[in-house]
């Protein structure tokens, strides 16, 4: 072999066993940075643990407060619908008492109305008899409704 084929392949042997110690070096970091992940991650976990379980008891309580809080909205709902049906029923309760003799009360006041406008022409008709105007038989009868 001649010297520069020695040469060449040193130089292969050389780079070979320098490209292996760059990769164990690489692993080595490599590993190292895992374990450091790892131990980073276990502290993250053990340190955001109890705030997580914070967490998920506080979901529970608002999902248990805004069960709470659907049971009472249905529960004012039912308590709105009755009161409204009552106050409608008590309104035509009322309705129903006032409105009737009211409605009688305004028939008579009508009919009391009426005789004294009667009685009233009447007394304008015998007056107007009495002034010279005389209420002959072949004048239509007051009476006469017509």
């Amino acid at each position: 072999m001649n010297t520069t084929a020695v040469a060449f392949l040193g130089a292969i042997a050389v780079s070979v066993v320098l490209m292996a110690l760059i990769q164990i070096g690489a692993i080595v970091f490599a590993a190292r940075a895992a374990r450091r992940v790892d131990a980073l991650l276990g502290r993250l976990e053990r340190d955001l643990q109890p705030a997580m379980e914070r967490v998920t008891v506080l979901a529970g309580e608002a999902a248990r407060a805004a069960s709470l809080a659907a049971a009472q909205v249905e529960r004012v709902d039912r308590v709105a619908a009755g009161l409204t049906t009552r106050v409608e029923a008590s309104a035509a309760a009322v309705h129903r008492a006032v409105g009737r003799p009211a409605r009688e009360g305004a028939a008579i006041v009508a009919g009391v109305r009426a005789g004294l406008v009667t009685l009233r022409d009447l007394r304008q008709r015998r007056r107007a008899g009495a002034d010279g105007g005389s209420i002959g038989a072949g004048d239509e009868d007051p009476w006469f409704i017509g």
